[in-house]
C-alpha cells in the first residue's frame, strides 16, 4: 500500500534536526523523505499538519507477562499500549512462565505477537536455564531460533564464574548480552536506596555500590572476553560514567536508563507510595540529575520504559512487600518531552535516545528517517496534552505514579511496516 504523510515536521535522529516535510511509503518501506517522489500516487494520504514525524520508538526493556502471567498483561494488551505510545519495536523479557529458554517458547511469543499485528518483537532469550542463574541455556538453539539477545532479566547469576562462562558462550554465537547490574549480596533484600530517606522511613536500603560493583565485575570480564554487553536500567550516575569510560577505551558496551529514573528520586518514596517501588530503586537527586546529563551528552545512548504491568493486588501491601515495577510504555515519550520543556535536552536529542540509540544497540536499520528502511513511524504532537487515566490507557497494568497527571506529547498515529496500527481517536 502506498501512503503519504504530508505537512509534518521531520525529526531526523541521525542529524538531530527538525525540518518541515513529509514521508512517502510503498510496500512497507520509506521511499522518500522531505519531498514527494516523481509519479507517486498514494492510496492513502494523512495530513499531519503541526505534528512531528519521527522513527518509531524502540524500547529495550518490556515485560509482556505472556505466557504465564496473563492476569498482569497479555501480548495483545501490552503491544496495544506500545503502539499507542509510539513504540514500534520492543525487547520482551525472558521472565515468562515457561521461561523463554527454548526455541519453542521464543516461537510461541513471536507467533502471538504476529497475531496481535501491532508492535514488532525482539525476544530476549534466557541466559540460564529457567533463569536459575547457574546452568547455561542452549544459546546456540536460541540463536538458530532467531534470538539476537540473551539475558537473565531481573534474576541474578550465582557467581562470577557463571558470568564468565555465559559471556564466553554468548560471544561464540555473536549474541548481545543484556545485563541488569545488581550485586545481590550488597542489595541484601532492600527495597529503596540506602540513604537518609531509607533511614527515616525504616526501610531496608540498597547501596549505590550494589550497582557499581556489578558493573565493574562485568566490565572486567568483557575486557578479557570481548562480548557485546548492554547494561539495562541504570540508576546511578557513577555506573553510567564507568560504562562511558569503558566504551571510550574500546570495549563493546552500551547502556540505557528507564525514563522514570530521570524524573523521580528517593524523595518520592517518603509517602510510602507503592507505585514508586521499583528495582533498581530510585536514587538521589544527584544521581537523577547526573543521569539526565549523561542522556543529554549521549554517554547513555538509550532510554527505555522498563515496562512492568501488575494487577491491582500486587501494589496493595506494605511497601517492601509490594511488587516492584511501573506500567510505563504509554508514558515513555511524554516523560522525555516533559524534560525537553525543562531544558534538560532538545526534542531531537530526546527522540534520538528513543529511536536511533536503541536501534544501534540491536543492530537494526530502523530508528532513522531514510529511504529504503522499514516504515516504522511515530507521528506525535509535542504540544498536545493528555491525561494519564482510564480513557487513554491500553495496558492492563495501572501501576504508574503518573496516574491522573496531565502530560505533553500526544501520539497521533503509529505505523509499522507502512501499516497504520494506531490512530488517535480524537
Amino acid at each position: 500500500m502506498k501512503i503519504a504523510l504530508v505537512n509534518g515536521r521531520l525529526l531526523d535522529p541521525e542529524n538531530e534536526t527538525l525540518n518541515p516535510g513529509g514521508v512517502w511509503i510503498a510496500d512497507g518501506r520509506i521511499v522518500s523523505v522531505g519531498a514527494a517522489p516523481a509519479d507517486f500516487t498514494p492510496e492513502r494520504e494523512l495530513d499531519v499538519r503541526g505534528a512531528v514525524i519521527a522513527p518509531g520508538l524502540i524500547d529495550l526493556s518490556v515485560h509482556l507477562r505472556e505466557p504465564g502471567q496473563e492476569h498482569k498483561g497479555t501480548i495483545a494488551s501490552e503491544t496495544a499500549a506500545a503502539v499507542k505510545g509510539g513504540v514500534t519495536t520492543l525487547c520482551s523479557s525472558p521472565e515468562t512462565d515457561p521461561v523463554a529458554d527454548t526455541p519453542a517458547v521464543i516461537e510461541l511469543v513471536r507467533e502471538r505477537a504476529q497475531a496481535a499485528a501491532r508492535a514488532k518483537l525482539v525476544p530476549v532469550g534466557a541466559l540460564t536455564r529457567n533463569l536459575d542463574g547457574e546452568s547455561l541455556s542452549e544459546m546456540y538453539a536460541l540463536r538458530q531460533a532467531g534470538c539476537r539477545v540473551v539475558g537473565n532479566g531481573t534474576r541474578p547469576l550465582r557467581h562470577s564464574l557463571v558470568w564468565r562462562r555465559a559471556l564466553e558462550y554468548a560471544a561464540t554465537y555473536d549474541l548481545i548480552v543484556f545485563v541488569r547490574p545488581l550485586d545481590e549480596w550488597l542489595a541484601a533484600g532492600g527495597c529503596v536506596h540506602e540513604g537518609a530517606v531509607a533511614t527515616r522511613l525504616g526501610l531496608p536500603g540498597i547501596p549505590a555500590s550494589a550497582e557499581t560493583v556489578a558493573v565493574a565485575q562485568i566490565l572486567a570480564l568483557v575486557e578479557e572476553i570481548d562480548t557485546r554487553v548492554h547494561f539495562s536500567c541504570l540508576s546511578t550516575r557513577r555506573a553510567a560514567a564507568m560504562i562511558a569510560a569503558a566504551g571510550a577505551d574500546g570495549l563493546p558496551v552500551s547502556c540505557d536508563v528507564a525514563a522514570h529514573q530521570l524524573h523521580l528520586s528517593e524523595a518520592d518514596v517518603i509517602g510510602f507510595d507503592p507505585m514508586v517501588h521499583v528495582m533498581p530503586p530510585l536514587r538521589t537527586a544527584a544521581d537523577r540529575d547526573g543521569l539526565r546529563r549523561a542522556v543529554a551528552e549521549g554517554t547513555v545512548t538509550a532510554v527505555c520504559s522498563d515496562h512492568q504491568p501488575h494487577e491491582a493486588d500486587a501494589k496493595l501491601d506494605a511497601f517492601p512487600d509490594t511488587a516492584p515495577g511501573i506500567s510505563a510504555l504509554e508514558t515513555l515519550l511524554s516523560l522525555m518531552i516533559e524534560l525537553t520543556a525543562e531544558g534538560v535536552f532538545t526534542l531531537p536529542q530526546a527522540v534520538a535516545r528513543l529511536t536511533l540509540g536503541p536501534a544501534r544497540v540491536l543492530g537494526l536499520s530502523t530508528g532513522r528517517l531514510r529511504p529504503g528502511v522499514p516504515a516504522d513511524l511515530c507521528v506525535f504532537d509535542p504540544e498536545a496534552s493528555w491525561r494519564v487515566g482510564e480513557s487513554h490507557w491500553r495496558s492492563r497494568g495501572r501501576n504508574t505514579p503518573f496516574w491522573g497527571r496531565t502530560l505533553k506529547g500526544r501520539v497521533r498515529c503509529t505505523l509499522v511496516d507502512g501499516r497504520v496500527v494506531y490512530m488517535d481517536p480524537e
